[in-house]
């Protein structure tokens, strides 16, 4: 069989299974099988695939149209420009999310703006603001040169594949930044993506509940953010084949979908600095609900950032000072 012909296959068989994208990801699977890229395709699409690549390809493509999402059969996903690895112990990492690392971005520019406007010192490259870009420079600020009042600790829940702290530590290296997930597995694939992208022992990583897993530590964060199970739990078989195949602990928000956002919201205030900041992802319905839960808990400046659809996306406020 052509390599032409052997795409050709896939793409009708992932028609028939009624996949949204089946030459897409017939293409992806077949450059996966022949360790090359999806261009290179076209080039060598006359040449003969071997029996071997053969029945792989056909494997992959019966996982595909059973509703096995490409970034399980393929192991990596694509988030803020990194690549991550992934497997069904974690969430697939969505353009979506990309909206709460941005969102983190921005209260990390408001904080070190308020920060370096209270400040008294009139040298302006040690201001919190200037510590801020330099943060972003293509000459980063090395931690052990920045003051200590200057360190923005940042805590992230429920991490799965480490994505979100992984790429916000990826782009200010700076930020001191923590991790948990009460999934042992999860962790495990959050911290190999960690040492990948970033070099050992550079996010802190802990394993339990929420905010049990950090419960013995007397730190407290100038930033909290989380991407937590939100989804009801009656809706979830309602949804694709391919979501069902994700982890459920990292999906089911209970009966109302906001369980866990709850508990987040009225624990938060223990681990955060005064004017510290809670950000959280969660479906565009939930937002006036989740909005008055945080006023109720203490939470003023109530933000919210839109994805790349347009929709609500990511909440958040600022702890009262």
């Amino acid at each position: 069989m052509l390599i032409r012909e052997a795409y050709a296959q896939g793409s009708a068989d992932l028609k028939f299974a009624e996949i949204d994208t089946p030459a897409l990801d017939a293409s992806i699977l077949l450059a996966f099988v022949l360790k090359t890229n999806r261009s290179a395709l076209i080039a060598a699409g006359m040449e003969t695939l071997s029996k071997k690549d053969c029945i792989n390809f056909c494997k992959l493509i019966e996982r595909r149209a059973s509703g096995e999402c490409i970034a399980y059969i393929i192991g990596k996903k694509e988030f803020m420009g990194l690549e991550f690895t992934v497997n069904n112990s974690v969430l697939v990492p969505r353009p979506d999310t990309e909206t709460l690392v941005e969102a983190a971005m921005e209260s990390i520019r408001r904080y070190f703006h308020h920060e370096g406007a209270q400040s008294n010192t009139k040298d302006a490259s040690t201001s919190s603001a200037s510590m801020y870009f330099r943060c972003l420079s293509a000459e980063p600020v090395e931690a052990s040169k920045a003051p200590s009042h200057l360190w923005l600790r940042t805590l992230e829940l429920c991490t799965g594949s480490g994505a979100v702290a992984v790429s916000l530590k990826h782009e200010v290296p700076e930020l001191e930044v923590y991790a948990t997930d009460i999934c042992s597995k999860a962790l495990k694939v959050a911290k190999l993506n960690a040492e990948r992208l970033l070099g050992k022992n550079q996010i802190k990583f802990y394993h339990g509940d929420l905010f049990k897993a950090i419960s013995s530590s007397p730190k407290k964060f100038s930033l909290i953010i989380s991407n937590p199970p939100y989804i009801p739990s009656a809706e979830i078989q309602t949804l694709s084949a391919e979501v069902q195949n994700e982890p459920r602990l990292a999906l089911d928000g209970g009966d109302s979908g906001l369980v866990i956002i709850e508990k987040i919201i009225s624990e938060a205030p223990k681990y955060l600095q005064k004017g510290g900041c809670l950000l959280l992802e969660a479906d565009p319905g939930q937002m006036n609900e989740i909005a008055i839960l945080l006023e109720k808990n203490n939470f003023m400046d109530i933000q919210l950032y839109k994805d790349l659809s347009g929709l609500q996306r990511v909440i958040g406020g600022r702890l009262e000072t």
